[in-house]
């Protein structure tokens, strides 16, 4: 469905947050919301509604840490194929009741291991989890696997194995989050090479979470800069978090998250939505700019800071700076 989408409309809304919209249910930091899909299933499938009521043409399953490293921790390891059917699951009966075309996209996240040879993660043994959890998603009825928030070349490349061996069509971006690379170094310009060499390319990738939107867009002009064909992926967080009256809050006003989705839009981008801090009213607002401001010239650098504020460092990585090779455990809000 998601390829039928993208030849018929010049871009698509995806969703939002995640966690920041659990956490104003009552999840608790530190808690799986993986569990939520059996625990909590209405508050889920709200999850999800707010997404497709705000006009999100595609939105992912509540199943970013739904592999048997993370739920290990939470002693739910023997629960990975049940918590993604059943994530898959409420987000089919939410999408098909939409009255029109939605794409349930099944959220992958990082199995928050470091891989060989840095690491002790075996390539074997990551393309085991997330074939595993990638076939709990397709017993589900997810339209297509949604990588996300990866920031190792490895791990990418496993996902992609697994999606092959799911027989799955997927999407997968990296979280640009250090200097414009990701925590192991890697820029948008070697992504975008990355994603051509692989045995099942993905249908869209791109960029999620990082530092705020116009960092992200930034990253954005670095994968349209290499000419690549492939349609691209943004989701970008609804602005800086800032640690307020002892929750985190994103300081991105609809209004500011409108002109990113616009910008986005003019740069190219065929998938555009948001990640943390972005809710439902501002996926309102991104959808009602796309529909109506036309479509204007590619905007510059200059533009882009001057509309979403200044980007976190005077390079984007692809200059040769940047950092080495770090462990990150972020989690998608």
């Amino acid at each position: 469905m998601l390829t039928r989408l993208l030849s018929e409309r010049d871009w698509l809304l995806a969703d939002g947050a995640t966690g920041t919209n659990l956490f104003n249910m009552g999840l608790s930091a530190g808690d799986p919301p993986e569990l939520w899909n059996t625990d909590q299933p209405d508050n889920i499938r709200k999850l999800y509604r707010g997404a497709v009521d705000a006009g999100s043409d595609l939105f992912l399953t509540n199943s970013f840490g739904g592999n048997a490293s993370r739920l290990k921790l939470h002693n739910a390891q023997n629960r990975v194929r049940e918590l993604n059917r059943v994530a898959a699951e409420l987000a089919r009966e939410v999408a098909d009741a939409a009255g029109r075309p939605v794409v349930v996209a099944g959220s992958v996240g990082p199995t928050g291991e470091i891989m060989m040879p840095m690491g002790s993660l075996t390539h074997e043994a990551a393309v085991e989890m997330f074939h595993e959890q990638a076939e709990g998603l397709k017993e589900g009825g997810a339209d297509v696997l949604w990588v996300e928030t990866i920031s190792a070349p490895e791990e990418y490349r496993a996902a992609a194995e697994a999606a092959k061996l799911a027989g799955m069509p997927w999407c997968g971006t990296m979280s640009f989050d250090t200097a414009g690379r990701t925590m192991m170094g890697v820029t948008s310009a070697q992504l975008a090479a990355l994603v051509e060499k692989l045995p099942l390319p993905p249908v869209a990738f791109g960029a999620n979470c990082g530092v705020g939107a116009s960092d992200l867009l930034r990253t954005v002009n670095g994968f349209v800069a290499t000419g690549t064909e492939r349609p691209i992926i943004a989701k970008g967080n609804a602005g800086i978090p800032r640690y307020e009256h002892g929750h985190i809050h994103y300081d991105g006003t609809p209004e500011l998250m409108a002109d990113y989705a616009v910008l986005a839009r003019d740069l190219g981008v065929r998938i555009i939505g948001g990640c943390c801090g972005t809710m439902p009213e501002h996926l309102r607002s991104m959808r009602e700019a796309l529909e109506t401001r036309p479509r204007g010239d590619k905007p510059t650098l200059d533009e882009i800071a001057a509309k979403l504020g200044g980007f976190s460092s005077a390079s984007d990585g692809t200059d040769g700076g940047g950092p080495t090779r770090e462990r990150s455990s972020r989690r998608r809000g």
